[in-house]
Parts: structure tokens; sequence; C-alpha cells
């Protein structure tokens, strides 16, 4: 609390009203303690100021000072003592003001040496007299501290006297110095009243605080989880508490004076199997040193406890070692909470393998067992094949249940050397420790794969779902356990690739593509920017008369570092780094820019990857490059394939509906080449379908099959009134076979190859009535 000099002198009443109240009362109260000795020191001075005049001075003058002094000094003195104590009480500001009489009168009888006394007598006794006054003043401003306002009254009054006189008697000088002396005093008074209460003030502090430590070590013993223990010298339990003694099962007379060690390792103790928490727990006593949180399992009756325990070593005043004094806690079920808590950290919560962190954990352990013996690890990387479809149609219950069937089929699978995992969604891990047999982990590999294709029952459904696996060897392809998780996904990479279904092992030329893939990744992303990307148009023809109906806007990458660049390596690459959707709109505007400056009725056909049409805001992109170009709707023509259905997504065929609404035209490209279904064209108004080139080769070189083929989509096309495009004719037999066969269009390099943008407008502004195609 802050000293507040105005409240100190009891002028106001401070800004804690309580806590001043019993600040006062404590000076009171040593106000009163000092009175006898005030009482002394004042008779003491007496005696030595009347020695001093009795020679020099009528004696009646003297005894009646002396008398005076003496009965004022024994009123103060009965007055204070009479007061009652109020140590632990409330003092008032008039009790502190009272005592300004007190000071005021013995000044006043004081004053009678410096105004009567020290003119009538010599210089030498005037000097005695004026010491002893300083001595008095100087013992008054010490002794009397403790009630300031009583203290300062005294010596400023008898210090303002004595200056006066000083004055009067031409000793300016002295009276200087008089005066100096006087207002050191009431500053060093004011001083050592503040220190006084301050120091009083802590104390309080430290005693109330004693008290509630005191209130709340007896509500610990009583009712905290906690307990208080403490050994002597010689490891013993001393003064056990009633909770220490319940926690142990025992009386505290039963177990005060039995060594703690012998205590705590219970039935242990005679056959000498201790646990490392009690072995920690001896050293630590042998050598004297502080612990916390030391944790060890106590078995006082069948069922095993945790126990927590912390202590410090104790020294007498001397620095000889007494012992340890510390707190204990059962901490039984918060170890059982934590183990659940670790668990879920360390386990996935669906199908109880571990998680992606303990799978690394056990492969690192893995790494250093082999690298420690010179062997060799395997970490398999498993990816579940057609598992999203499971999930997309039928749900997620059903999907977690499958899941769990997988699980559990790893799990019957796992010898000792193996350890299984689930890293998250339908991806699993596999760690073998002892992977020196190379052979056995590729079989096992195999099996695995074969045991997870079997159908599975959920739900009264029998789903057929399959495994891909991607397997690296540690050190071989990786000396840390990242460095190999990444070799196995570039394998699982490789797996999917090769028709899921398979594994492959990590092969050094992964790494060399993948690097690659990256170093053309980060090229792509600045290509446009660069203005490396162009457009070049292939005409479309009608095969029956030859006229030019439209172009095909195919992409060009030509990159300063890797020169030119087929689309089927930039745009897949493009969909995985999700800029696909900035360069189709690039390529949608340019295209739409270029077919608008055409003749009326050339249409501009625009390949759409499925990732594009997955975007919400395509179909605004569309309107708006429409409406920017002015450009007709019905002379663009979007191309898509059946991967868009493939997804199994009602979001792209959502996307289709809303562009035909625009009035823009659907071409249906590569049909026949993947997993067709009829159900394609009936879900979407498709205005045309291509037929692929490797048909019409196929065809032009009697190929039963192929013919078929052509001939099944041709008929299928009219009876949806739908066009047909047979692309890549590259001859005037294929040419001659397509229009035999019904196809109302072609494009090949028969009619032209893809022309640069000022070729394009040259053809498409050539007169093409009555004139075949060149």
């Amino acid at each position: 609390m802050p000293i507040d000099m105005r409240a100190l002198l009891a002028l106001s009443e401070g800004c804690d009203p309580r806590e001043w109240g019993r600040l006062r009362a404590a000076q009171l109260d040593a106000g009163r303690q000092l009175a006898w000795f005030a009482l002394a020191a004042n008779l003491l001075a007496t005696a030595v100021c009347a020695a001093l005049l009795y020679p020099r001075m009528p004696f009646w003058q003297v005894a009646s000072w002396s008398t005076l002094l003496i009965a004022g000094t024994v009123w103060v003195t009965v007055r204070r003592r009479l007061a009652p104590s109020r140590a632990a009480g409330h003092g008032g500001r008039t009790d502190i003001r009272a005592t300004l009489w007190e000071g005021g009168s013995l000044a006043l009888a004081w004053s009678v040496i410096p105004v009567f006394f020290c003119p009538q007598v010599p210089v030498a006794t005037s000097i005695g007299l004026g010491l002893t006054l300083m001595i008095v003043m100087t013992g008054a401003a010490f002794a009397m501290a403790p009630l300031p306002l009583a203290t300062l009254m005294f010596i400023g009054t008898l210090g303002f006297v004595s200056f006066v006189q000083l004055i009067l008697m031409h000793a300016v000088a002295i009276a200087g110095g008089m005066l100096a002396f006087t207002l050191l005093l009431m500053t060093a008074c004011l001083s050592r009243t503040r220190a006084l209460v301050t120091i009083h003030n802590a104390q309080a502090v430290l005693d109330e605080r004693d008290e509630t430590i005191s209130v709340l070590l007896l509500e610990f013993e009583e009712s905290a989880a906690e307990w208080l223990w403490e050994t002597d010298a010689t490891r013993r339990v001393i003064r056990p508490s009633a909770r220490f003694a319940r926690a142990c099962g025992r009386a505290p007379a039963d177990i005060d004076g039995m060594p703690i060690l012998q205590l705590l390792a219970g039935p242990s103790w005679d056959s000498g199997t201790f646990a490392a928490g009690l072995r920690a727990l001896a050293e630590k006593l042998r050598n004297r040193d502080s612990f916390v949180n030391l944790r060890l399992p106590i078995r006082f009756t069948e069922q095993e406890r945790w126990w927590q325990l912390a202590a410090a070593p104790r020294y007498d005043d001397r620095g000889i070692f007494c012992g340890f004094r510390g707190v204990g806690a059962d901490v039984t079920d918060q170890r059982a909470s934590a183990d659940k808590i670790n668990r879920m950290a360390r386990f996935d919560t669906l199908t109880g393998l571990p998680n992606r962190r303990l799978i690394t954990e056990t492969l690192s352990d893995a790494m250093i067992a082999a690298e420690a013996c010179g062997g060799r690890c395997a970490f398999m990387m498993l990816d579940l094949d057609r598992f999203k479809a499971v999930n997309d149609t039928l749900g997620h219950p059903v999907g977690d249940r499958l899941l769990c069937q997988v699980a559990e089929r790893l799990g019957h699978m796992m010898s000792a050397n193996e350890s299984c995992g689930r890293l998250g969604g339908d991806e699993f891990a596999l760690v073998v420790r002892d992977a020196s047999d190379t052979g056995a982990v590729e079989e096992l590999a195999g099996r695995i794969i074969t045991a997870l294709s079997r159908p599975y029952d959920v739900d009264h459904y029998t789903l057929h779902i399959g495994a891909s696996i991607g397997l690296a060897f540690g050190p071989r392809d990786g000396r840390t356990s990242e460095m190999l998780i990444r070799s196995a996904d570039l394998a699982l990479y490789r797996a999917k690739d090769a028709g899921r279904g398979v594994f492959r092992v990590y092969e050094p030329a992964l790494y060399v593509q993948a690097e690659e893939r990256r170093v053309l990744e980060i090229a792509l992303r600045g290509a446009l920017d660069r203005g490396e990307m162009s457009l070049a148009y292939q005409p479309i023809i009608d095969t029956q008369g030859g006229m030019l109906r439209g172009f095909e806007a195919l992409l060009r990458w030509e990159s300063p570092e890797f020169g030119t660049v087929p689309p089927s390596r930039f745009i897949p690459l493009a969909e995985d780094a999700r800029i696909i959707a900035q360069i189709g709109a690039w390529v949608l505007r340019t295209a739409c820019a270029e077919a608008a400056s055409w003749p009326e009725g050339l249409r501009i056909a625009v390949n759409v990857s499925p990732v594009q049409l997955q975007n919400d805001g395509f179909v605004t992109t569309v309107a708006t490059v429409l409406a920017d170009s002015g450009l007709s709707a019905d002379r663009l023509e979007l191309e898509v394939t059946e991967g868009v259905f493939l997804r199994e997504d009602r979001g792209a065929t959502t996307t289709l509906a809303r562009i035909l609404d625009l009035g823009v035209r659907l071409s249906l490209d590569d049909f026949g080449i993947g997993h067709s279904s009829l159900g394609y064209l009936s879900r979407t108004r498709f205005s045309s379908i291509k037929i692929d080139g490797s048909f019409v080769r196929a065809a032009a070189r009697g190929g039963r099959e192929a013919l078929a083929i052509i001939r099944a989509v041709v008929a299928l096309a009219q009876s949806l009134d739908i066009a047909t495009i047979a692309e890549g004719v590259e001859t005037q037999d294929e040419r001659q076979l397509v229009a035999a066969l019904g196809c109302t269009h072609a494009q090949g390099d028969l009619f032209g190859r893809a022309l640069p943008v000022t070729e394009t407008r040259t053809l498409a502004e050539r007169d093409w009535t009555d004139s075949a195609a060149a």
C-alpha cells in the first residue's frame, strides 16, 4: 500500500480507511510502549539541566521548572499507558490528533530553557544547555517517530523558540544552524515514521499470508487429493499426516519411523524387484537432490496405483541436512487419461490402426535398427482403388465400415515383423522391419493386393474395390523416414499409372521424372504471362460437300527451356497443379475473340477439361467471354471427354446443363475409347460425337471391329439427331470410307493441319461455295 503523508499525519482518511485505521492503531500502540522510555529520557535530561542551572540560578526557579517539566512528562506517560492496547484494533484520526497536545505541552516546558535560563547564565552553561536540548530533540525524532504529529510539534516548537531566541541574542549564525538542525530532525522523523509504517504494513501482509497458508495447509491436509510427507536424515518417515497414512493403507503410528523406500516398495521390498521410478527416487534421496513430477507405481493392495512425488532437502540453521519434505498425489486416473489421449494421438479412431504419426515413428525406429545391423527395411504405401465411388454413391457410413474391414484384413496379414497403419482417407501404410529378403516383401505386397481385392459385404451390399501399392526399401531408396515415404509415394503413382491393382518398386528414375515434372510445373505457371502459349486451328469439313464448317482450337506451348511441349504432357500437369482454369479461360477468350472475326456460320470448337467443369464459376466465364467477344452462342462448341462422367459427380452434369441453356453446343470427344455408355448421351444434349482417329485408321486397314464400332456410333448419332466427326483423316481412302459410313464431318491432316492464326484467317475468308476442301 503506498504511504500517503497526509493520511500519515491524520490530515485525511487515506485511500483505504480500514487499512489506515489498522496502521494508526499500530502507531498508537507503539507510542504506548515507548511511554516509559520517553519518561526516563525526559527525567534524565531534566536532571542534567538542573545540575547545570542550580549553582547559577535561584533554587526556586530551577525547582519550579523541574517540577513543571516532570509533571508534564508524567501526565503524558500516564495518559499513554492508560490508553487501551490497539495492536489488533482500529485507530482514528482523532486519537492521532490528540497526541498533538502532548508534544506541544512538553515543547513549551522545555522552551523555558532557551527563553528564560540561557540569557542569564554564562556562555559555557548556555552551550551545555543547548547541547542537552539538541540531544532531547534528536532522541524525540527517533524514539517518538511512531507518533509523527506529536514529535513534529515537539521538535518544531522547541526548535523555532530556540531559533527566535538566538536571533534576539544576535547569534545569527548559530540561529541558522539551529533552524537547519530542526528541519533536518523533522525530515528524519518523517522518514523514520514512513519506514516504520512500511515495515509494519509488510509484516502485517506476511502475517496475513502466513495465516492464509496455515489455513490452506490445514484444508489441504483435510480435503485435498495430495498429501505432505517428511523424512529425517536417515530417510525414515517422520510426523506422517493422516492423509499420507490413509493413502498407504496404514495407521500413522505404523509408518512413523519406517524407511520411506521400504514403505513405497510394498511387497516387492523382500523380492528386490523394484520399479524404475523407485530406483530414481532412491538416487535422488541418496544425492540429496530436489525433484518434481517423479512418477512411480505403488502396490499396497492387488490394484496398482501411480503416485507423483515432489520434494526438497531440509537443512537447519547450521546447514546440517535434516531430511526431505515434500508432497505426493495419486495420479492413477490422470495417467489413465493421459494414456487414452496418447493412444488417440497415435492411433486412428476409426480403424484402431496406428496413425500417420505412429507409423512414421515405427519407420524411423526400423531404419535406425536396419542401419545399425547393416540390413534393410521396407515401406509400403497403399491406396484403395474405386473407394471414392463407394463413398460418393453409398455414403460415408458405408465407406467407414468398408475401411474397417480393410483394416481387419490387413491386420490378419501382419506378423511380428510388420506393422500397418492408416495414413488418412483411403491411404494405408506398412512397415517391414527386416526386409533382407526382397522377394518375400514383394510377395507380401502381392498377397495384400489379392486379399484386399476380394468382395466385401457391407450393409447388404457386395462391394468390389482394389488396391495399388508403392514399395521402397531403406536405406537404399532413402536414408531418412521422410525420404523413404517420398520414394514409396512416387512408386505408388507409378502403380496407379500402370492401371491400378498392382505394386511397383521405387526406381531412381521415378525421382528424376518427379523432379522434371516439378521444374516443368514451375515453367508452366508463368508460361501465359511470358506469352509462350498460342492457339492453332484445325479445320472441320463437311464430308458430303467438302464445305468448311469450323475449326478446333488446339493449345500449343513453345518453352524456351523445354522446346515444344505436347498438350498430352502439360495439360494433365496443369490439372494437377490447379492452373487449368486460368489456362482454359485464356484459351476460351482467345478462341472466341478470333472466331468472332470469321464469316458467319463457321464454328469454333474448344476443349474443356473435366477439372474446369467442377468450378462453379465456369458458366459465368463462358457467358462473359461470349459477351466480350460478341460471338453468338451457337457458334461455340465445347468438347468434353468421358472423363467428366467417370468422376461420378453431379456437379459436372449440372454445369453442362447450364452451358446448354446459354445456347452453346456440346461435343463428346473420343467416344468409344474409354468407358463409353449410352447414359452419357441420355443425360446431356450433345450436338456432335467425335470418333477417335484410331478407329478410322483401323477401319481403313479393314479392321472389322473398328468398322462395326463406327457404324454403331453413326447409327446411334443419327437416331439422336447428333452429328458425327471423324478425327485423324489423313488419306483420300479414309475420307471416302468415313463418308460412306455416314460420318457427317471430318478433320485431319488431309483437310489441313493445325494452322497458325494468320493462315486460319485466310482459310476462313476463302469462298467455299461449291468447293471441295483442300
